[in-house]
């Protein structure tokens, strides 16, 4: 049971002017200007990650590069139909649209908290009629009347000890926090439409490349069964060129499903039907085997989409130009704020209800000379003297949700790092993997055109023809892979950065 005591000085009378209740009201407003704070004094707490980047992961910056948080996602994109996709997605995705209307209503809670620190001021008029109880036989009049109207405010807290200023702090910080989360959702969004745009470039490349090799083995087949009619070739030559267009078939249908699955995740990105205009041509079989018969060059990589150069900056950079890093500071600033919040609890809480007006046994003269000017004045204050020990669990319960905002600012700050230098790696690695893997595509294929003429010539056998197509197969499947881990490693460095957010600066 919480006991607590309560004093409860009021006044309450007539009078024809309102300057008392002007006064104590003037008083009051001074008086929570000098209220004192509880909150402890905040101190960011130190970054728990080196002050250079890993030696494996560092690497010289490329030309022209720029710092990510500086690079509007616009300039940062040079693919125009990535950008319209991207546009598109901004609009209208459900996600970041729920990350809008979490800022209003975190802007909205602080507003709340923010009006608290000032009195409502209502006005009020009231009327009441009475008769007196028959059965005491009074001969005074059958019918009294009494009307009242005014303003005043009621339980208003005047913040002495802060604890009002601190609950505004709190908001304030959550407010800041979601608008920084609605930014780090923005980035993730631009990241993810990127990423899943190279994806979906990458497996119809893959699908037109399954479709040319079935084409190319239809045609093997043909000359193999033509042999093996003609005495040339044996029957397992025959049934291992069957074998290959099985596995051919195979890969397509796989690339055919990869390429439906991209469609639909970057229309669940974009938030709406993509327009057949923005999207790479489908490989079609009819293309696929005038390639073949016209012995077109090996797949050559070229650019999924052209990405603007990153400069890595240091890893104190984050703590500014990562959103995520700024939202959970804001929630530890939160967090920081609530100890006040509770602290103020173990003080007297004074509030305040007080009103001015004008009172009238006639409802006509209530604005007239027959009125009177009424006032009240009631101040409570209420100090805790046993609760149990609730205070002091809340102020435990404070403390340990700041502890626990601490460890979560210093992990996004870890992950924010280790991203960062996995990003970084892959840049300074993956172009070399793809120069070595582009040369060895190229001796594949030209290891296979004397192969196949060698084989025409009755020179090597099927089973060097056969080798020599698989081997190019899987070469071409490993480049297309390597080129689209190329591209995502700078949408990923892009996003590790803390790029994309910012809008670019318009010309006034």
């Amino acid at each position: 049971m919480t006991r607590s005591h309560r004093l409860h000085p009021s006044t309450t009378g007539a009078s024809r002017v309102g300057a008392p209740a002007a006064r104590v009201l003037a008083t009051a407003l001074a008086a929570t200007l000098s209220a004192c704070s509880l909150v402890p004094t905040y101190e960011r707490p130190p970054a728990p990650v080196g002050s250079q980047w890993p030696a494996e992961s560092a690497g010289p910056a490329p030309a022209g590069a720029r710092a990510a948080a500086d690079l509007p996602w616009q300039d940062f994109v040079r693919d125009a139909s990535l950008r319209e996709l991207i546009t598109l997605a901004l609009a209208d995705n459900r996600d970041l649209r729920v990350a809008v209307q979490a800022i209003e209503q975190a802007r909205a809670q602080y507003q709340i908290r923010r009006a608290d620190e000032l009195p409502t001021v209502a006005a009020a008029a009231s009327g009441q009629r009475s008769a007196p109880n028959p059965g005491r036989g009074d001969n005074g009049p059958s019918v009294s009347s009494l009307y009242t109207v005014g303003a005043g405010i009621a339980g208003w807290e005047i913040d002495f000890f802060g604890r009002v200023a601190a609950l505004k702090d709190a908001a304030l910080a959550g407010y800041l926090a979601t608008e920084e989360a609605r930014k780090a959702a923005q980035i993730s969004l631009v990241a993810a439409v990127s990423g899943t745009w190279l994806q979906l470039q990458t497996d119809t490349e893959l699908l037109r490349l399954a479709e040319r090799t079935l084409a190319t083995r239809e045609q093997s087949l043909a000359l193999v069964r033509l042999r093996f009619e003609h005495g040339a070739s044996s029957a397992l030559d025959l049934r291992q060129a069957e074998s290959l267009i099985a596995v051919a078939k195979a890969a397509r249908a796989q690339q055919q499903r990869l390429r439906a699955q991209d469609l639909n995740l970057l229309a669940l990105l974009v938030g709406a039907p993509l327009p057949e205009r923005l999207l790479p041509p489908r490989p079609t079989p009819e293309a696929a085997r005038a390639q073949a018969q016209a012995g077109t060059a090996a797949l050559v990589p070229e650019a999924l989409a052209d990405f603007a150069p990153l400069a890595q900056g240091l890893p104190s950079d984050l703590l500014l130009q990562r959103p995520d890093i700024r939202s959970a500071e804001q929630q530890l600033l939160a967090a920081n704020a609530n100890i006040g919040v509770a602290r103020a609890n173990f003080f007297p809480r004074i509030t305040l209800t007080a009103s001015l007006g004008r009172v009238s046994t006639d409802l006509e003269g209530l604005l007239g000379s027959a009125g009177s000017g009424a006032w009240s004045f009631a101040p409570s204050i209420t100090l805790p003297i046993f609760d149990a020990g609730r205070n002091q669990a809340n102020l435990q319960a404070a403390q340990a949700a700041r502890a626990i905002a601490v460890a979560q600012y210093e992990r996004a700050i870890q992950s924010a790092f280790r991203e960062v230098a996995d990003a970084l790696a892959s840049r300074s690695t993956l172009d070399e993997q793809l120069a070595a893997m582009r040369a060895q595509a190229q001796a594949e294929h030209a290891r296979l055109a004397l192969v196949e003429l060698r084989y025409r010539n009755g020179v090597a056998s099927h089973l060097d023809l056969l080798d020599a197509q698989r081997s190019l197969f899987a070469i071409e499947q490993g480049l297309a892979q390597a080129r689209l881990a190329q591209r995502a490693a700078e949408v990923q460095l892009y996003k590790a950065l803390g790029g994309g957010w910012s809008e670019p600066q318009r010309a006034s």
